[in-house]
């Protein structure tokens, strides 16, 4: 029985950034040896086990045969006579089939390391396209490479475009696909992740919705950096700058699809564009089974980011009515929920930073709707109760004397502008 460090852990040790988990290959063992030193295995059908004590995971070196369609439609053997190189060339990249012996010593059969140096991602061999997922594994590892300017070897980004255009994409399970959104949005420049399938036409038939944004065009004045496309993806940057926090990239991703609705003949202009965009919102999240929170905080965003934009004019003064401002705060969530209600207002910084040349304008619209908020909820309720209004009634008089401190408030920042 032998072990070996295999996969990212030995790529990122290559590379000089952190590693945080380890997997591992044994060569040479069966399911009953590894029980037998007290192991747990994960599944009763799959050769994968949990050390007794780090919990790190051992596989057992395997082969795999494509047998029928999707990412499930494979044949596994995994007996002791399975070698390191049969296990390692059956993984996606070069860059990832490298492993490590007890002693430090690199085992790398398919070129992986030479691949590091070249900054190059490169299929293993032919048995890549027997999985789609792999497309998606890609995108996101040039997004998560993209510090080190990664780029697809020209035979890889060829076959991924044969593997777009094959109908193969669609037999993906919603959830291994979103899996790999959340990896890549979770990554420091997730745009890339997007950019890399576009590049193999792998979102036009994954995402449309996104699709449909290119060529889309925007008023010049305030998108002087082209199209839908090219915004949403320095928005979606913008994001990852501003939060870590999930729903907010998300939200930023999804924010401007209504503008792909829109008829081209009104274009540049995209008026009603927010409300355009919520159900094809709800259709993406509802086609990938995102979490209901992530979907609805994403649908707010969008209905949304356009009235948070002109809370105040450009010259920094309150531009709406003390109805409007009080309806938004309350259709946000804001009064019961200001934590949430400053992830929507970062995803609308990220909105108005993901433009050419106003990357690094501040955006004073966050502070002044956090302010507001703070400031229509010191409602006294005892105060109002001690009135004695009963019923609906207590509602209206709180939604009222929020409406004064609302006024209250945007007469005061009037005045201080």
């Amino acid at each position: 029985m032998e072990t070996y460090l295999v996969g990212g852990a030995v790529r990122d040790a290559l590379l000089g950034i952190p590693v945080y988990d380890h997997d591992w290959v044994v060569v040479g063992a069966t399911p009953s040896a590894m029980l037998a030193q007290g192991f747990d295995q994960v599944g009763k059908d799959f050769p994968v086990f949990l050390h007794p004590k780090t919990k790190e995971e051992y596989a057992l070196a395997r082969m795999e045969r494509k047998v029928g369609q999707g990412y499930h439609g494979f044949e596994m053997s995994y007996d002791p006579t399975v070698t390191l190189d049969e296990d390692l060339i059956r993984r996606d990249l070069t860059i990832n089939a490298m492993a490590q012996d007890s002693d430090g010593t690199i085992i790398d059969p398919y070129g992986g390391q030479k691949d590091l140096e070249d900054k190059v991602l490169r299929h293993v061999s032919d048995a890549f396209e027997e999985d789609p997922l792999r497309v998606l594994r890609v995108a996101r590892f040039a997004a998560k490479l993209a510090p080190f300017d990664f780029t697809l070897a020209p035979e890889t980004a060829e076959l991924m475009q044969r593997m777009s255009a094959s109908g193969e994409l669609s037999a993906l399970t919603p959830e291994r696909v979103w899996q790999e959104v959340v990896k890549a949005l979770n990554t420091d420049t997730p745009s890339v992740f997007f950019e890399t399938l576009d590049s193999v036409d792998a979102t036009a038939v994954l995402f449309p919705e996104l699709n449909a944004l290119h060529g889309v065009t925007q008023p010049e004045k305030y998108h002087p950096e082209g199209d839908v496309w090219i915004h949403t993806l320095m928005v979606l940057d913008a994001s990852a700058q501003l939060s870590d926090d999930l729903s907010v990239r998300l939200g930023a991703l999804l924010h401007d699809l209504g503008k792909g609705v829109t008829p081209p003949a009104l274009w540049p202009k995209h008026h009603g564009h927010e409300q355009a965009g919520v159900p094809l919102v709800k259709a993406f999240c509802e086609r990938y089974r995102v979490p209901k929170k992530q979907q609805q905080f994403a649908e707010k965003v969008t209905e949304f980011h356009g009235l948070i934009h002109k809370g105040l004019d450009s010259d920094g003064h309150p531009a709406l009515k003390p109805k409007t401002y009080l309806k938004a705060l309350t259709a946000c969530g804001a009064l019961k929920d200001l934590a949430t209600f400053e992830k929507l207002l970062t995803a609308c910084e990220a909105d108005a930073k993901g433009r050419l040349g106003f990357e690094q304008k501040p955006y004073p619209q966050k502070p002044f709707w956090l302010a507001l908020a703070q400031a229509a909820n010191r409602v006294d309720n005892q105060a109002i109760l001690a009135t004695g209004v009963q019923g609906a009634d207590i509602g209206r008089a709180i939604d009222a004397e929020r409406h004064h401190l609302i006024q209250d408030f945007i007469s005061d920042q009037d005045a201080v502008s």
